[in-house]
């Protein structure tokens, strides 16, 4: 367990360093080393309002960091160096491709727009009418699209695979909001290992869920007596076979401390 502090809204992997992103004012980012989870430094970020996710990228040494606020993502890299662009949308959820590219997921709009990593907008994929409030979205190797969405006022609450163009939902999992195997309540973040498995962060169900490729149920690879309160966000270090769960407790409708629980898988 990485140690208690701010709430956490996004736990990455960067060159043999845990990247964590609190909900502070100063000194957002804490970056830990993989072996021993001993804090090495601190960075902040400026000009930054407000942020939801992030996600890494080793190919260009960096991390990204989804802004809801400002509608910006803001690219970090490891000396230090920052920039950001507009997004011109809410972002909710990040990732990065097998090109490199980021992935931003827009939750009112559904939408998911491809970006470079230098801001450039590449495309936008209008994600099918079903697919309501898009959490997540992380794309495979043969370019279809793992999406998680629901809100906690939402009747469908999914995981769907949808097709490259973004038009059609080819799988899902899940249905009518609620607590039993094979719902959730608010998917709201996934992971993807390299043979193509998905993790699920099922928050108020408190539980990670295994889905197999094609999205057919597997088991629970977190359950509620391994969490303290609310899990919130995931990384998975493919080549260790660790699961970083990031874990929050909420007062009255507001997060109000995180930390993040290591798993082997």
């Amino acid at each position: 367990m990485l140690p208690e502090g701010e709430p956490i809204t996004g736990v990455t992997l960067l060159a043999d360093e845990v990247y964590v992103l609190r909900w502070k004012v100063r000194d957002q980012v804490e970056v830990y080393d993989v072996i021993n989870y001993r804090l090495q430094r601190r960075l902040n970020m400026p000009d930054i309002h407000g942020f939801v996710d992030m996600t890494s990228c080793e190919h260009y040494r960096c991390v990204y960091i989804a802004d809801h606020i400002g509608e910006y993502v803001h690219r970090l890299g490891v000396l230090g160096e920052v920039a950001r662009w507009a997004v011109n949308d809410k972002p909710w959820g990040i990732s990065v491709n097998a090109a490199h590219n980021v992935l931003v997921t827009c939750i009112d709009v559904r939408k998911v727009k491809e970006f470079s990593s230098h801001g450039d907008l590449l495309r936008e994929l209008t994600l099918p009418d079903d697919v309501v409030h898009p959490r997540h979205a992380i794309q495979t190797r043969n370019g279809e699209l793992i999406v998680s969405h629901g809100r906690t006022t939402d009747t469908v609450h999914r995981v769907c695979k949808i097709g490259a163009d973004g038009r059609d939902v080819v799988q899902s999992h899940g249905g009518q909001r609620g607590p039993d195997i094979g719902q959730y309540d608010v998917p709201i973040h996934l992971a993807v290992d390299d043979n193509e498995f998905v993790f699920v962060v099922d928050v108020f169900n408190r539980r990670v869920t295994l889905l197999s490729p094609t999205l057919d149920y597997m088991r629970q690879v977190v359950t509620c007596d391994d969490l303290k309160w609310l899990p919130r966000r995931l990384c998975l270090d493919i080549h260790r076979r660790r699961l970083y769960v990031a874990d929050n407790e909420m007062k009255d409708d507001y997060f109000t401390t995180g930390h993040v629980l290591v798993f082997t898988v």
